[in-house]
């Protein structure tokens, strides 16, 4: 077996998120976006000693399992990889994962509280972040998601079924309007061109709409007719403002060098467990409204009555879990990385009427070491990577009665949790919540006591 050859195969198992393994002889070879029960033909991307990995040239034979897909663009977007799985079968995949990875990383005797599907399975999601290109070298203008599998193509995703008709209709007039200007996207080759994304924010709770167009410096934008186009648009919420962010920055990825707001408002209200919210344009928030407050509330039950008890929330991001819980305890200190984020926190507490609230910015690695007083409970809710190796252990060194880990990634999970054994403590609880319907991640709300 060597790289390019082309195989058939049945997948046996797929691992977080979306490693499908199958096996010829003794070789373990892995597919990604594979579905249990599949025969597919691959051709070998990559063959090393310890690792074989196969990529999809066509999906020969369906699992059993498996429905049609719903959205017009499966097979072709990057997005939804699990979309012809009932949700049903979608949640159980996820939370047998889960207890997999926490098995294998010698997790046990916990009880296990199963998983949250999503309030909705479709339209779900708050944020979108469109990148403008072409589908086909040389070919019209498009707006939409990444090709499956490419860097360099996209797909105009005007049928997409996890954004509700608003986000369609943003999207659809601002291509249009492009369509008929000369006005060239960025090519991601040659760093030469203008349009370059469209993030559309959406409060699900308030209705209201933020849209932000992101293009380079390299021509002159006159955005008064297309505005004045956006605003005549009939939507089932409110546009409240309308931006234009400059990024002259290489990578492709939405960064401001310079944000104007062109019409309106900065910003979204949107409303959680009878709390308001301000989400400005670069905020991070959790991107399914209805899925966060589920999480939130596990959040809430595990942590108990704390009318009298001090919490930290570190890596608080927009201080959405703080000040949840500052609902239910005597004082929460929440410290975050990213100055925006801390920012707003406070003008959220604010916005709130909470005073209980305390929000510190910087690295939790460096900043806990600051923080003087004991806390009774801390929660954590990392980045994707996990706490980092030289904060877990002054996290640790508070010695608090319990810990509350939050994971968007349980690969990272699973990795920190034995520390946690290492010093004394045990996994007392585990709920995982589906907050990414028809996608490989999951959430896992943890609940650790010190023994």
């Amino acid at each position: 077996m060597k790289k390019n050859d082309v195989l058939e195969l049945y997948i046996d198992e797929v691992l977080f998120p979306n490693k499908g393994i199958g096996r010829i002889g003794d070789n373990k070879i892995i597919v990604k976006d594979a579905i249990k029960g599949q025969k597919v033909k691959i051709r070998i991307s990559k063959k090393r000693k310890d690792k074989i990995e196969g990529k999809i040239l066509e999906v020969l034979q369906r699992a059993p399992i498996e429905q049609e897909p719903f959205c017009k663009h499966f097979g072709i977007c990057g997005g939804c990889s699990h979309q012809t799985l009932p949700y049903k079968e979608q949640l159980n995949m996820k939370s047998s994962q889960v207890l997999k990875l926490l098995r294998d990383a010698g997790i046990n005797d916990f009880e296990y509280l199963g998983i949250e599907g999503s309030p909705s399975e479709y339209e779900y999601r708050n944020k979108m972040e469109f990148t403008f290109g072409d589908l086909e070298k040389g070919g019209e203008l498009s707006l939409g998601m990444h090709r499956k599998g490419r860097f360099y193509e996209i797909v105009t995703v005007d049928g997409c079924q996890i954004v509700d008709e608003d986000f369609v209709k943003v999207l659809t007039t601002i291509l249009n309007y492009f369509k008929g200007k000369n006005v060239k996207f960025y090519n991601k080759r040659s760093h030469e061109g203008v349009l370059r994304h469209l993030v559309v924010r959406k409060a699900i709770k308030t209705g209201e709409l933020l849209v932000n167009l992101v293009t380079s410096s390299q021509q002159e934008l006159n955005l008064n007719e297309l505005i004045e186009i956006l605003k005549e648009t009939n939507y089932k919420g409110k546009l409240v403002g309308f931006l234009h962010t400059i990024n002259d920055g290489l990578s492709d990825t939405v960064q401001s060098d310079e944000t104007k707001t062109l019409y309106g408002r900065d910003y979204i209200i949107e409303e959680i467990l009878g709390l308001k919210f301000k989400i400005s344009a670069f905020s991070f928030f959790q991107t399914n409204t209805l899925g966060a407050e589920k999480l939130y509330s596990i959040v809430r039950d595990f942590a108990g009555d704390k009318k009298n008890k001090l919490i930290y929330d570190l890596y608080c991001g927009t201080g959405t879990i703080a000040q949840i819980m500052a609902t239910v305890a005597n004082k929460v200190i929440g410290i975050e990385i990213v100055d925006e984020a801390v920012e707003a926190a406070k003008e959220n507490a604010r916005l709130n009427n909470l005073d209980n609230c305390m929000f510190i910015a910087g690295d939790v690695m460096e900043k806990v070491s600051e923080l003087k007083e004991k806390p009774d409970l801390i929660i954590l809710d990392p980045p994707r990577d996990g706490i980092h190796p030289k904060a877990i252990h002054k996290i640790l060194d508070f010695e608090p009665e319990e810990f509350i880990y939050v994971s968007c990634k349980p690969t990272s999970l699973a990795r920190d949790l034995p520390i946690f054994v290492e010093r004394g403590y045990k996994v007392t609880k585990v709920k995982c919540m589906d907050m990414f319907p028809h996608t490989g991640h999951v959430e896992v709300v943890v609940k650790i006591v010190k023994l």
